[in-house]
């Protein structure tokens, strides 16, 4: 499996926008104190997991998450109190605005932990670095754990996660359980994966990918925040150890860094549990669509982040009595059945959409399934609680201003974007209007065709089809896409 392409900066930190918010000393002296949960009920693997972890990590309270609507209310309000969250008008929707030094993924510190590099990437002829993805040598990886997580987690809690990529229960579907110190990271991990106590129950004493995330501040801290925003960007790494079904996040709260059950566990810990298994996980959409006969067939469609997955997904059509329904809108997991068809499920249970560009002529779906129970991150606010990005296309009512991302009064004039150009939406997939019937089907649905893409303004044609499956998988194979938002932002 390759991770996408290297684009490594920083971005400069705004001074003014710094703020140090309450203070707590750490208490942990003989282990954690338990807010919610029974660490004795947790399978011998899972209690073994969490107690080596608050043995490293040193958290001083403990939060088994149950996954209840009370938990969820709990932690928003707590989001809110501590400044990280901003209640906005629309249906429990709140912004998030984050350190501007944490607003993508970070591809050139995100890597691979293998025995031998070449079980991650190719080795480039002469040598130098391979533009698909990092490697780190065990020994390596063991030393950077060793000097980030001792004691990373004191002062604050630590929340145990556990949580299903795919229906609970489903055959396609797999289990993994997250320890973080964010309750940012919880309130977006119940909107884009089933989570709790179901999840425990299903598991039972049967495997599961162990991910540890930390956010790399302990407390007291030693420097300002800024927006409230707790993260770590010098000491930034994200690990992945296929061998041990492992994933390791350290000091980053941004989603594709934090909420390890996505491209960390769905993408790249799966394409490697899905190569010993014998089936396919893919950056994927997944969409039906039905002729005017009623003849209905799925397809999946393969393009990178920011290309336009979420708004195909979720595409009207124009032809008359054509009919389109999304199943999901990132990633598939696919595998042929007993009968030879190939059929795939979505294994998140949101959408993680970028919000620049989305509007209700690009994506009038999106639109409608965002205006409730979303939780948007660096996205502009509007003075009457509302929020605004690059391509909304919407006039605002006269008198109302505008707040960019970076926390300060806009306007068009300012030279540089409202919204970041990777702010985000976390939604819950069983909002979209168009939300196909079997999304949640245990077997997942049938795909018949294959379509990829990426962004490619000018050298290549619109849109061209291949003669053949081999064909095909040489023209997949051989595409590119530009560089896009989704990576590290320089500016």
């Amino acid at each position: 499996f390759l991770l996408p392409f290297l684009s490594p900066s920083i971005v400069s930190l705004s001074p003014d926008s710094s703020a140090m918010p309450p203070q707590l000393q750490s208490q942990n002296q003989s282990g954690p104190r338990i807010l919610q949960g029974d660490l004795s009920a947790l399978s011998p693997a899972v209690k073994e997991f969490v107690d080596a972890n608050v043995s490293l990590c040193q958290p001083d309270f403990l939060h088994i998450c149950d996954g209840s609507d009370e938990e969820n209310r709990a932690i928003l309000t707590q989001l809110e109190e501590q400044g990280m969250i901003k209640k906005l008008k629309f249906e429990n929707c709140w912004l998030a605005r984050t350190d501007p030094r944490d607003v993508a993924r970070v591809e050139s510190k995100t890597v691979i932990v293998t025995r031998d590099q070449r079980d991650t990437v190719p080795t480039p002829l002469g040598g130098g670095v391979s533009q698909l993805g990092c490697w780190m040598s065990v020994e390596e990886f063991d030393k950077a754990m060793a000097q980030r997580f001792p004691g990373c987690m004191k002062g604050r809690t630590m929340y145990v996660i556990p949580f299903s990529m795919g229906p609970v229960g489903s055959p396609l579907s797999k289990i993994g359980v997250e320890l973080t110190d964010s309750p940012y990271v919880v309130a977006s991990m119940r909107v884009m994966t089933r989570m709790g106590k179901a999840v425990l129950s299903t598991l039972g004493t049967g495997e599961f990918v162990r991910c540890l995330h930390s956010v790399g501040c302990p407390l007291p801290l030693k420097k300002p925040l800024v927006n409230n925003w707790p993260c770590n960007p010098e000491q930034t790494l994200i690990a992945h150890i296929p061998d041990r079904r492992q994933i390791v996040s350290f000091g980053s709260g941004y989603g594709g860094n934090s909420l390890l059950g996505k491209k960390c566990f769905a993408l790249r810990i799966a394409s490697r549990i899905a190569k010993e298994e014998g089936w396919l996980a893919e950056h994927m959409l997944i969409l039906g669509i039905t002729n005017p006969a009623g003849e209905k067939k799925y397809m999946a469609a393969a393009f990178p982040s920011a290309c336009g997955k979420t708004n195909l997904a979720m595409l009207c059509p124009t032809l008359p009595g054509w009919k389109v329904e999304c199943v999901g809108d990132d990633i598939a997991w696919m595998k042929f059945d007993n009968q030879g068809n190939l059929r795939a499920i979505n294994p998140e249970n949101g959408f993680f959409g970028v919000a620049p560009g989305t509007s209700a002529k690009t994506n009038p779906n999106a639109m409608e399934t965002i205006i409730k129970n979303t939780l948007f991150t660096n996205v502009a606010e509007t003075s009457d609680g509302g929020v605004y990005w690059e391509g909304m296309d919407q006039s605002l009512p006269e008198g109302v201003t505008i707040t960019s991302w970076k926390n300060k009064p806009w306007s068009s004039e300012d030279g540089e974007p409202c919204a970041h150009p990777n702010s985000r939406f976390c939604t819950p997939a069983g909002q979209c209007p168009i939300i196909d019937p079997l999304w949640e089907s245990p077997e997942g649905v049938p795909i018949e065709a294959i379509i990829f893409g990426g962004r490619r303004p000018e050298g290549v044609p619109l849109v061209y089809e291949a003669f053949s499956w081999q064909h095909g998988v040489f023209v997949g194979a051989a595409m590119r896409s530009e560089a896009t938002a989704a990576a590290e932002h320089k500016g």
